[in-house]
């Protein structure tokens, strides 16, 4: 079976706020989470950022969990 390949600009995900499917806008941040400026080039990690179109509403995923 193929697949459709995804359209970049209506990415569709649930928000916790609307409460359905929405239109969302999806980054990938680099951010750093040691408050320790001499640790802080050790502690970047990427997150996952999505913004639903709908509310405004903006999740991050920290996508380092292993």
């Amino acid at each position: 079976m193929a697949t459709q390949p995804s359209d970049p600009e209506r990415v569709t995900e649930r928000c916790g706020d609307c409460g359905g499917e929405t239109a969302h806008d999806v980054r990938v941040e680099i951010r750093t989470e040691s408050q320790k400026e001499e640790n802080a080039e050790f502690s970047r990690e990427p997150y996952r950022i999505t913004t639903c179109n709908e509310c405004g509403s903006e999740t991050a995923t920290r996508m380092n969990n292993a």
